[in-house]
């Protein structure tokens, strides 16, 4: 996939008129998204922490079943079948950040051409990420994001 430099496809037009290859782009690879979250029952509040998914490969914060994600892990979704819903999604993402009328931050790839500057940002989940297992009780990893 290659995206035009200063292509800025994602101020011209809205989510659902996006192409694929447009869409994919705006994934800036943190792997936030990945992450197990709970949600407070009676605030609605989501809760992230450092437990990863199964088909995450924690180091490069890169999915090892991509096109199966939503086949193989129950719960998992596709952002763009169906669903309208992006306040779950960290504050970072850039489909939440668009869907809110906000602009991706300086050191997205789209914005700055370097696909390092989330991580120098600190934003990818690589260094702190951990697998999940059933002998483990998220509650005991939630994470406060500082970005």
């Amino acid at each position: 996939m290659e995206i035009k430099k200063n292509n800025y496809f994602w101020q011209e037009k809205n989510l659902q008129q996006l192409t694929g290859d447009e869409w994919e782009s705006l994934c800036d690879g943190c792997a936030r998204c990945c992450l197990h979250k709970l949600e407070d029952e009676d605030t609605g509040e989501i809760f992230f922490t450092r437990l990863a998914c199964r088909l995450l490969d924690i180091p490069s914060c890169r999915c090892t079943r991509y096109a199966k994600r939503c086949e193989l892990v129950e719960g998992c979704l596709d952002l763009r079948v169906g669903f309208s819903q992006f306040h779950w999604l960290p504050s970072t993402c850039a489909y939440r950040l668009l869907a809110e009328g906000k602009a991706l931050p300086q050191w997205h790839p789209l914005v700055c051409g370097d696909t390092q500057a989330m991580h120098a940002a600190g934003i990818g989940i690589g260094s702190f990420a951990i697998a999940e297992s059933p002998s483990l009780d998220p509650s005991d990893f939630v994470v406060e994001w500082l970005v």
